[in-house]
């Protein structure tokens, strides 16, 4: 694959405002895809396809906004999204990919992973929490790993969500000032501001090793949420070559009436939540 890296990366950005999207035309365009995303739905489970996406990229950087936008409207049964935490002693003990792959779908389904096997070749590898063996074994045979997924009829598609430094800056501040997002915020998120550099590196030799003819990432230009979100769903869109499969508009038959003889029990024998507004 050629270059595709962006000004998270390579230092060049040169500051200007991100393009805006008008709130109504976003919310417009956002509903299109919505719909689309449906369609598709429909298409995945009659067909049994079995579809990953990775959502990869620094902290703040939107990955959690596109997912909830694109499961919004979405039967979790067919579109679940996977967000492992910290694995556990026995977890650290198995095979790297086993995890990851316990969560894979069957037939009929689309998995989101909001961060994936990649943290080995991120988080794991600038904050020193796995070694140089076991991430250079990671190199090696994630590739191998994301073929055999191919091979075995998974289709498998992998975001990188860039943003600037001045960006996530900006975002990581909103964060501490709304009681409602602060949560988001953890200590490793603070450090890995410390280590901009260093995820830079990370993250350029991650794609030398993955970013493969099979298996391509796709950079996000994630600076303009609105923007991010709406170019990342139609890009998800246009990887499966579905057809509108949508069922035909249903009608309410009528209301049976009651059996005759049947008295219900009074209203006051339920327990209310309180009327507070």
């Amino acid at each position: 694959m050629g270059e595709k890296k962006t000004h998270d990366e390579t230092g060049d950005h040169n500051g200007d405002e991100p393009r805006k999207i008008k709130k109504k035309v976003y919310k417009k365009e956002l509903r299109k895809l919505q719909i689309e995303l449906v369609k598709l739905q429909y298409w995945i489970k009659a067909k049994g396809l079995r579809v990953v996406v990775l959502f990869e990229g620094r902290d703040a950087a939107g990955k959690g906004g596109v997912i909830k936008r694109i499961t919004q409207c979405l039967n979790p049964r067919i579109c679940r999204v996977v967000a492992l935490g910290i694995p556990t002693e026995r977890e650290k003990s198995q095979w790297y990919f086993q995890r990851y792959a316990d969560h894979l779908p069957a037939a009929g389904e689309m998995v989101l992973f909001d961060r994936s096997w990649y943290n080995r070749a991120g988080v794991e590898r600038v904050m020193g929490f796995c070694t140089d063996e076991q991430y250079q074994e990671f190199m090696r045979t994630c590739p191998e790993f994301e073929r055999m997924l191919i091979r075995s009829g998974i289709t498998l598609i992998k975001y990188w969500f860039s943003v600037s430094d001045d960006e996530q800056e900006r975002r990581f501040q909103a964060r501490i000032d709304d009681p409602t997002k602060r949560w988001k915020l953890s200590p490793m998120d603070l450090k890995s501001r410390e280590r901009w550099v260093e995820y830079s590196k990370a993250k350029d030799e991650m794609f030398k090793y993955t970013d493969t003819k099979q298996s391509p990432w796709w950079v996000v230009d994630a600076d303009n949420k609105k923007r991010a979100r709406l170019n990342c769903i139609c890009h998800l869109l246009s990887q499966i070559d579905y057809e509108d499969l949508t069922p035909e508009e249903l009608t309410l038959p009528p209301r049976r009436n009651e059996d005759e003889g049947y008295v219900r029990p009074p209203m006051s024998d339920q327990t209310f939540v309180p009327d507070v507004y």
